[in-house]
């Protein structure tokens, strides 16, 4: 039987703890149903299970990263015959432990994420990788604490430099809550005759690409890419991109689009090349899916960027 989990991440102080207190205060939420929470760190806060709605609430330490393991947490589930996880994560652990360490009949319902708007962008600005780990997956990033001149651009660019697709929200200190609704215009002009993505915008080019592909389908492309060859591509077809960092130097990846040219003559692996073609989405053995194809309609050897690695901010 699948086993629905609510994931609540953030760091210490975020907030976590007191909204699953109200979320388990509450009958629309936590109608009888047999519930576990995992507790993977200690707060300032702390669970009054009196106030619950329903003495159905099993709660469980975390106390090790290890204990994040498929047979140990079926066996807590079992032992309070659970029907729902609710999981108040560790911000110092990176979701992939336990994403692996779930029983395989354990499906992630809903993902959010908390911080407090004073303190967030000191955490991005340390610990990176970690931020970024939770922002990637959450379905809804919540800012709490919020001061009345907060620098709300600041926050949605957090966000949106890694997900598009998370809601934002803010919490103000008075009380007040309020959906961000900033718009995010492309760096770019994708109803121009050519999209011309500048070095700088490479990054969020590829990401738009990846989330939106039918739109770009038929639009012709001018960019900047360092090129590849592979044996698993036709004659006259070559991969060019850019590396791309989403977080930190360790999470560097080369980002590319097949490339279909009547003449690669005096082309080789490691160019940088101006190109200019017509995007097209089709099956391709190398992406081993439809994926984005580009009609080479010119080629020029080109100096290598300034940034040699893409960023999203």
């Amino acid at each position: 039987m699948e086993i629905p989990v609510y994931l609540f991440t953030g760091f210490l102080e975020a907030g976590k703890t007191s909204f699953i207190q109200e979320t388990l205060e509450d009958k629309r939420f936590n109608g009888g149903e047999r519930t576990l929470v995992l507790m993977c760190e200690d707060g300032e806060v702390e669970y009054d299970p009196s106030r619950f709605a329903g003495k159905n609430v099993t709660i469980v330490p975390i106390e090790n990263e290890s204990e994040l393991n498929s047979e140990y947490l079926a066996g807590l589930a079992s032992k309070c015959r659970a029907k729902q996880v609710l999981v108040e994560y560790n911000g110092m652990w990176m979701l992939d432990s336990l994403y692996r360490g779930m029983p395989e009949n354990w499906v992630i319902y809903q993902e959010m994420f908390f911080a407090d708007a004073n303190t967030i962008l000191s955490y991005n600005a340390n610990m990176r990788q970690l931020v970024v780990d939770k922002l990637t997956s959450c379905e809804i990033a919540i800012f709490n604490r919020a001061k009345a001149d907060f620098d709300k651009m600041a926050l949605h660019k957090l966000v949106r430099g890694v997900s598009k697709r998370s809601a934002i929200a803010y919490e103000y200190e008075d009380g007040r809550a309020e959906q961000d609704d900033i718009e995010d215009p492309l760096p770019f002009d994708i109803n121009a005759p050519v999209v011309e993505i500048k070095d700088a915008d490479y990054a969020l080019f590829y990401r738009d690409l990846m989330d939106e592909m039918e739109k770009y389908d038929g639009k012709t492309v001018s960019f900047k890419g360092l090129i590849a060859f592979n044996k698993k591509l036709a004659k006259g077809e070559f991969v060019a991109g850019r590396h791309v960092m989403t977080c930190c130097v360790d999470d560097i990846n080369y980002f590319g689009m097949i490339c279909r040219s009547a003449s690669t003559d005096g082309f080789e692996t490691g160019d940088w090349l101006m190109i200019t073609g017509k995007l097209s989405v089709e099956y391709n053995k190398l992406y081993g899916q439809k994926g984005p194809v580009i009609k080479v309609m010119s080629a020029q050897k080109a100096e290598a960027p300034e940034e040699a690695v893409a960023t999203f901010y």
